[in-house]
């Protein structure tokens, strides 16, 4: 009888991938088992709303491993495989054709769902949300020249899908209940960046507004506004933020709190299950709280640290929250972490404003009593390393001076010296 321990990875995402990969190349021996609700083999999201949907990036890309990979690193993959309970008691996860798998160690890393448009016709054909590759897919073959898109939501996938069907020449028109896109991450001083950069491309924006129905019969035809206004068209985009996963943990007992909530080992509640990636509510050692993190970035080094825990490592997960984006010609990197009222102001580094549709190169900084708790560079490269340094300071309680930093001509080195 087979005696090596078994570890089961639930969702077979950016993290779980990440996760195994982590595990063989550490020398764990035992059974592996990645099990993923979707069709495909593991893939990378960030694609799904830019490269893939420009038409830039190849199908082939946006895979974690090769097809090979799985069995050559003896990885059991399994595909369109839904997993409906956990059994903590007896160490096991029962699949949806009632199979039970035994486990000495579980990780949750089932990811996020879209949120869904609660109104009248949300049902109607042509009403689409973007989370899988057969979404991008969709989405992909619907923002053609001359198409009607409308997307509901102004936050990233809103906006990269706007600039995206920009690029194919759809005409665009993006509803948004805040005052401006990307209001309550950004702040108002950068969000009106990006609100200048889609209006300047055509971009169309109703701002503080919501959506009351969508008409059509059959499939959509306009959307009807909470003050009376009716959009034409062809094709409506749903970006309202996401819901993670917590549906087994919950029903499992373990501690939920705005996703799965874990220690800075990304350990559960319970001590032979940890989570990561959108799913993890995390303690961050440095921020002195508990964050859910759904970026690229967070599923990408989680994954690999919750298998360096569930191997019974050291681990501390301290890397500071980071996303990019891509929109027209606008590259941009953030990194850090602070609520929507936890800053007293944004310093820049360099002009933000938008001339003739061009993207600004600058860099923005968020602080609080001179700490800088987050920073953002936009079209100018090769300074992750150096804002990370300037937030991990502010959050560790060291203030910088201000003007210093917003003169280009201080290296952002010197800034802690």
């Amino acid at each position: 009888m087979d005696s090596s321990p078994t570890f089961v990875i639930v969702g077979a995402g950016l993290a779980g991938a990440k996760a195994a990969q982590t595990l063989r190349e550490e020398g764990f021996a035992g059974r592996v088992i990645l099990l993923g609700e979707e069709p495909e083999r593991p893939y990378e999201r960030p694609p799904l709303s830019k490269g893939l949907l420009l038409g830039s990036t190849p199908r082939r890309d946006v895979y974690v491993h090769d097809a090979g990979w799985y069995e050559a690193n003896d990885v059991d993959l399994r595909t369109a495989t839904r997993v409906t309970g956990i059994d903590r008691e007896a160490h096991q996860v029962v699949l949806a054709d009632g199979e039970r798998l035994g486990y000495d160690k579980l990780l949750l890393a089932a990811g996020s769902t879209p949120r869904r448009l609660d109104v009248p016709g949300a049902d109607l054909d042509g009403v689409l949300y973007l989370r899988t590759l057969a979404d991008s897919d969709r989405i992909a073959e619907a923002v053609t020249d001359q198409a009607h898109l409308v997307v509901i939501g102004a936050g990233w996938i809103g906006l990269e899908i706007a600039a995206a069907a920009r690029r194919h020449g759809a005409a665009v028109t993006v509803v948004e209940t805040a005052e401006l896109p990307l209001q309550r991450v950004l702040g108002d001083e950068v969000a009106r960046v990006f609100a200048d950069l889609h209006r300047d491309h055509g971009v169309t924006f109703h701002f503080g507004v919501g959506v009351r129905q969508l008409r059509g019969t059959g499939r959509v035809s306009s959307v009807l506004l909470t003050d009376g206004t009716e959009l034409a068209a062809d094709t409506v985009v749903v970006g309202v933020g996401i819901q993670p996963n917590v549906q087994l943990a919950e029903a499992a007992g373990l501690k939920v709190d705005n996703g799965i909530v874990t220690d800075a080992r990304l350990l559960t509640s319970d001590p032979h299950i940890h989570a990561a990636g959108d799913v993890a509510n995390a303690l961050h050692p440095l921020l002195h709280r508990h964050i859910r993190v759904e970026h690229w970035a967070n599923a990408l080094n989680g994954g690999p640290a919750a298998a360096r825990s569930m191997l019974g490592q050291q681990v501390e997960y301290t890397r500071l929250p980071y996303f990019f984006s891509d929109q027209y010609d606008l590259g941009m990197e953030y990194s850090g972490w602070v609520a929507p009222d936890g800053y007293d102001q944004v310093v820049f580094r360099g002009d933000p404003a938008v001339v003739h549709g061009r993207a600004p190169e600058f860099l923005a900084f968020w602080v609080s009593e001179g700490r800088v708790l987050a920073g953002m560079n936009a079209n100018v490269w090769d300074v992750t390393d150096q804002i990370q340094a300037l937030v991990r300071a502010g959050h560790a309680g060291r203030a910088v001076d201000l003007a210093r930093l917003a003169d280009p001509g201080v290296p952002l080195g010197d800034l802690l010296r």
